[in-house]
């Protein structure tokens, strides 16, 4: 089994897939302040919890974890160097945990790689959490999800869809590196 996660300080997302590209599971861990989560040790712990979880129901199946790589760099309108340190304090703070837990040193991709990989292509000035959203939507059986009043996805439900695009995108990485050609 492939476990790609989205990790994100407010919400993460999670997918399992089996070796065919099943989906076993796709969730959202909701880690957000509203919540009572003070800081990021308390999100870590949350996050920490719901591994062991997977743990425990999935039992010495999970044989690669992949993770969103966080963002190395600015751009203009998005991330302050602050939120850019914080992402990446918490994504190594749960990449250590993955180790810990499941004994597998998990592997970074890029979101840009894992959307290639998937066949998403996003051109510019196209919204790519929307377009990846759209393609799981349209492409994963059984993925579902829910609206506000206002008629947009509600929290999670981008990060379950990224997820699942580097889960996928890491079953490609693993077939490749498997391959008994």
């Amino acid at each position: 089994m492939i476990l790609g996660l989205d990790i994100s300080t407010s919400i993460t997302g999670a997918t399992l897939l089996d070796k065919d590209g099943n989906t076993l599971l796709c969730q959202a861990w909701d880690t957000r302040n509203k919540n009572h989560f003070k800081n990021i040790y308390q999100k870590a712990d949350h996050v920490s919890t719901e591994l062991g979880i997977l743990d425990h129901e999935f039992r010495h199946q999970i044989k690669s974890i992949f993770i969103e790589q966080s963002l190395q760099s600015f751009r203009s309108g998005f991330s302050s160097a602050q939120t850019l340190s914080t992402l990446s304090r918490f994504n190594g703070i749960i990449s250590w945990i993955c180790y810990e837990r499941f004994k597998i040193d998990p592997e970074m991709i890029a979101a840009s790689t894992a959307r290639k990989l998937c066949g998403i292509k996003i051109q510019r000035g196209e919204k790519a959490k929307q377009k990846v959203l759209d393609f799981v939507l349209d492409n994963v059986e059984g993925f579902e999800v829910e609206y506000t009043k206002a008629g947009n996805p509600k929290p999670g439900s981008y990060d379950r869809a990224d997820s699942w695009v580097v889960a996928t995108a890491g079953l490609e990485v693993w077939k490749q590196k498997n391959s008994t050609s």
